[in-house]
């Protein structure tokens, strides 16, 4: 054999940083060359353009082959018999760079905010030839190839080309949509890593399993939008919090799919009167136990349930029913499994490499380095991508406050300080601001939602008066005060009567949703019916009362599965709900209450109209303390739009219980959630009340809510 360059070792080693140099065709004097590797084969021919064929020389065992096409020949094709078999195909050498010059300016710019349509997996058809063109980014990588189906999952195969700043890319001809794939790398110094799933893929494997696959997005089809103003903050905004996994199960103990879910999800929120549905990370994640907050691909609808085609029909039954459709998105953290982004290239690319800055030490998981350029572009695309692709109409973001500080859950000592020694973390604010800027200049029906658990001033606030850019934040403050006053036995609820009254003080300085999510019914905190106290009765009649304290109160709202049929377990992730209970009157009656407070919240304008306003709420009774009685009017933009809202946290009855209102005439009793329709005692003000004198004299049912608003 003769003697050969240093390159072609490095080729058949599988350790060549530019494959293009040395494979593919050459011109060597008045030769055109070609050299292909092709391990196993034992015989290779060129086939020329015009169909000359040029036979290659095996000049290494491993399946190297030298040899000269005609002069002229630009294309051809290789020949290769394979144990006996002959195959024909193009050679991925012989083909131009996929991206362009433009591309790789804007992917060192950062300002590629169609990344998905350049980095990954996608169908195109390069000089006549149909195959996949793969692009990734391992700036410190000494190779890059992409295995799979197409090539044995040989990482000497289909070695990948450099661009830019560490952009790896190659066109496979041949391979098609449904191929499985990943990529080999070579770390900085010269170790073998663990193969990497594809960080842009639109599809993968069901776990365990880890490869990506290929999915032709032109064949995505797009769901019809959300009704108009659905977002808006003057519009009704209540949302059923879903983990899809476990909302209902089959057969026993099996998922139900998208398309399953699509028949009966979004009919039955309608059916509840919810305008939302807000579904836990459905980004690729390998672990059940992290309900998606731990994902590992964040382009890709879970496999768990379906192909993206189906996750698709799904957002589209929503819409179809009017539904809006809220992701959890996890921009936060990510796991660190092998597979995963962690030390992709053998270095930090995604996240940071000081532990003190990269690392949480609560979840275990890692933080993406916000101040680098293809991080940011990477979380900001992919935000908008779901808004492109899936027609969803807002983000919830998930952990902002451990994004916003520095020294979030860590012990002095443990963090670093930002460049003027604060605990603020200057690079994922500008990130956060970047993400809400270019979703409501993109997607304007759109919305995101923070997360938040601090007092960080101006969440909800526009970026250009000094605020991160949300439209909403959840309001924890609410949700922890007023979780505490219920939880209380009734006779000791006036000593916490400001657990009502303090939520108000702050209630208009953001665009407040009110949370009853997923956290509070897990990890020992009980359900939310486990929460109330005293006997079976007066269980669910404090949980009657406080729904319809949240659906009175101003701010938008929201429901974790269960909370509507009265679960009395905490949520279970690897089980359905529990809806042999709706066989029971008083969690029936429940349900029946949510169907109908969300019918009021709906139907009358005063309850959502000047929801984050502070002109739209005045209190009217505060001090009423040794009665556990509150009262307040909702205001919507008419001037004789009220809404009388008083709730009774005592188990007493109040009869000729006076109430100042501004409008005379008949007020109409349009709630009461002592209704025995709901397991109630049928206490109340047959339906009317007539003021006399600017007052209400009113009966107030026993730890309920009555809500009533003036004769039109």
């Amino acid at each position: 054999m003769p003697k050969l360059p240093a390159e072609a070792y490095a080729i058949i080693e599988g350790r060549h940083s530019d494959p293009f140099h040395y494979l593919g065709l050459h011109p060597e004097g008045d030769k055109s060359v070609v050299r292909a590797f092709l391990p196993e084969a034992s015989n290779v021919e060129a086939v020329g353009e015009h169909g000359e064929v040029a036979p290659l020389d095996r000049v290494h065992d491993a399946g190297l082959f030298i040899g000269a096409l005609p002069n002229g020949s630009k294309h051809y094709q290789l020949r290769a018999k394979f144990a006996g078999n002959v195959v024909e195909f193009e050679d991925a050498y012989r083909f131009p760079p996929i991206l362009t010059d433009f591309d790789l300016y804007l992917l060192g710019e950062g300002t590629d905010q169609r990344l998905y349509d350049k980095l990954g997996a996608h169908p195109m058809r390069l000089e006549g030839v149909d195959g996949i063109g793969f692009v990734v980014l391992a700036p410190n990588a000494r190779r890059v190839s992409v295995v799979g189906d197409f090539n044995f999952w040989d990482g000497r195969r289909h070695a990948m080309r450099v661009r830019g700043a560490g952009y790896w890319e190659l066109f496979v001809p041949h391979a098609k949509a449904g191929d499985h794939y990943k990529f080999e790398i070579i770390g900085p110094h010269g170790h073998l890593l663990p193969l990497k799933s594809d960080p842009m893929a639109f599809a993968s494997e069901v776990r365990p399993k880890t490869a990506s696959i290929v999915f032709d997005e032109a064949h995505l089809p797009r769901p019809r939008p959300a009704p108009d103003g659905i977002n808006a903050l003057s519009a009704p905004m209540s949302i059923y919090e879903v983990h899809l996994g476990s909302w209902r199960r089959k057969n026993g103990d099996e998922w139900l799919t998208y398309r399953e879910l699509a028949e009966q999800l979004p009919a039955y929120a309608r059916d509840m009167g919810f305008t939302h549905l807000e579904f836990l990370p459905v980004s690729e994640h390998p672990f059940d136990g992290s309900w998606g907050y731990q994902p590992t691909g964040l382009y890709a609808p879970t496999s768990r349930f379906g192909t993206p085609e189906d996750f698709a029909a799904l957002v589209d039954a929503c819409h179809r029913e009017g539904v809006g459709v809220l992701l959890d998105w996890v921009p936060g953290h990510f796991p660190d499994d092998p597979h995963g982004l962690g030390s992709f290239d053998g270095t930090a690319v995604y996240e940071h490499a000081n532990p003190l800055q990269g690392r949480h030490l609560d979840w275990g998981t890692l933080i993406y380095n916000y101040g680098r350029t293809e991080v940011t572009n990477f979380l900001v695309s992919n935000a908008l991508f779901w808004m492109e692709r899936y027609a969803i109409d807002g983000l919830r973001v998930d952990a902002v406050a451990s994004m916003l500080y520095l020294d979030y859950s860590r012990p002095p000592g443990a963090w670093i300080p930002n460049q003027y020694g604060g605990r603020e973390n200057i690079e994922a604010i500008n990130f956060l601001r970047r993400v809400n800027t270019e979703v409501f200049a993109r997607f304007p029906q759109a919305t995101t939602a923070a997360e938040e658990s601090t007092a960080w001033p101006q969440v909800s606030r526009p970026v250009e008066f000094g605020g991160l850019g949300f439209g909403y934040k959840w309001n924890m403050g609410w949700m922890h005060d007023t979780l505490n006053y219920i939880s209380k036995d009734p006779i000791h609820r006036k000593h916490h009567h400001g657990d009502i009254l303090f939520g108000l003080h702050y209630a208009f300085s953001e665009n407040f949703i009110l949370p009853l999510s997923h956290d509070e019914v897990v990890h020992g905190k009980r359900s939310i019916l486990g929460r109330m106290p005293g006997d079976e009765w007066q269980r669910f009649a404090n949980l009657r009362a406080y729904y319809s304290f949240m659906f009175g109160h101003p701010g938008k709202k929201l429901l974790f599965m269960g909370a509507e049929i009265a679960q009395s377990r905490e949520w279970n992730h690897d089980q359905s709900l529990d809806w042999h209970l709706l066989e029971y009157k008083s969690h029936y009656g429940i349900q029946s209450l949510i169907r109908d407070l969300n019918r009021v919240y709906r139907a009358v304008p005063a309850l959502h109209q000047m929801d984050c306003d502070q002109a739209g709420f005045e209190w009217v009774i505060t001090d009423d303390a040794n009665r556990n009685v509150f009262a307040w009017l909702r205001k919507g933009f008419d001037d004789h739009s009220r809404c009388l809202v008083i709730v009774n946290f005592s188990p007493n009855v109040y009869r000729d219980y006076r109430v100042r209102v501004p409008i005379a005439g008949k007020w109409k009793e349009v709630f009461n959630s002592d209704s025995a329709h709901y397991g109630g005692t049928n206490v109340g003000n047959i339906g009317e009340v007539q003021a006399a004198d600017g007052e209400l004299r009113l009966t107030i049912p026993p730890l309920a809510a009555i809500f009533l608003v003036p004769e039109s």
